[in-house]
This record gives structure tokens, sequence and C-alpha cells, in this order.
């Protein structure tokens, strides 16, 4: 009976017969202890090991390490899927004090930089926000109210000031020219 065979408890093999059984069937007959003991009287190291049975070893340590594997995702089980964290944790809207502005690039075809504040939340959390709309006079330690609102085109940013509350100006419409 092989080490390998010794190694994996009859719970395993049994449920996964049809993968395990062939494999420890291939493996040599012999255990490590035998060959350590085979080798000298002091026994050998796992580098001497490499050196002397070669390619039989390298073999025998990649299906042990397989086994090992398969038994771990059997033990697992499926897969659970990531579950995602809502920015605001849960609230509507968050106040928060502007740390610093920031510029962001958006992806491809779009080329207009976003105007952007990191902002320290009612929560202590600091998340990177984007200030819609042509312009705004945020500057360090204004309070601004935050909303959640994606945008698209710049990865990352899932949260927008509320223009026209607290610090934060309103949008000025601009007036249509003549002509």
């Amino acid at each position: 009976m092989s080490l390998l065979a010794k190694l994996i408890p009859r719970a395993f093999v049994s449920p996964l017969n049809c993968f395990v059984s062939p494999l420890v069937n291939q493996l040599p007959s012999f255990s490590l202890t035998s060959l350590i003991s085979r080798s000298s009287i002091r026994g050998i190291t796992i580098d001497e090991c490499r050196e002397k049975y070669g390619d039989l070893w390298t073999r025998w340590e990649n299906k042990r390490y397989f086994l090992h594997c398969l038994k771990r995702t059997h033990e697992r089980g499926p897969i659970k899927p990531r579950k995602r964290v809502h920015p605001l944790a849960c609230h509507p809207q968050l106040r928060g004090i502007v740390v610093r502005t920031l510029v962001k690039k958006p992806k491809k075809p779009n080329s207009a930089n976003r105007k952007c504040v990191l902002v320290k939340l009612s929560t202590g959390v600091e998340k990177i926000v984007y200030v819609p709309g042509v312009g705004h006079n945020l500057q360090e330690h204004s309070v601004v109210l935050v909303r959640f609102g994606k945008t698209k085109d710049v990865p990352g940013l899932r949260l927008k000031v509320i223009r026209g509350v607290y610090d934060c100006a309103p949008i000025v419409r601009q007036s249509q020219r003549p002509g």
C-alpha cells in the first residue's frame, strides 16, 4: 500500500472513488519511509530524495498535490458570489466634509475630466464623490450632502454631491444668447 493511500482517509476516497482510485493505483507501491530508510542509515532529506529519484519523485509529489487540491475544493463546496456593499451603508444621503478636490479621467471614448472631491462622510469613511454640473465652489472643509448615483464613464465613482445644499452652490443656468 502506498503512502498516499495511507494519508487519504477512507471517508474521502469513497465519494470520489471515480477520481481517486485510479490515481492511488498508479502510485508506486513503496512508501516514503521505505525510500528514506533504504537510502542510508541516517535517512535522507527531501532534496536528496529529489536528486536520487528524480522524475518518479516529482510525479509522486504532483499526484499528492492534486489529491490535496481535490479534497480541499470538495470540502469548501460551490463558490459563493460576493455581496456588493452599498457605499453609503444603506443611507439615502449622508453629510460629509471635503478633504480635497480631485480630477478623474473617464473611460474611452470620453475625454472631459470629471470634477470630484474626496469627502469624509459622517460615518467616518472617506469616499471619492462626483460633483455634477459645470463648475463648483467646493474647497477644503466645505460641508456637502452626498447621494448614491453612478457616474458611468468613471469606474469606481458611485456617489454624487447634491447641488444647492449646505456649502455647495446650485447649478447656475446660463441664459440663452440670441443669434
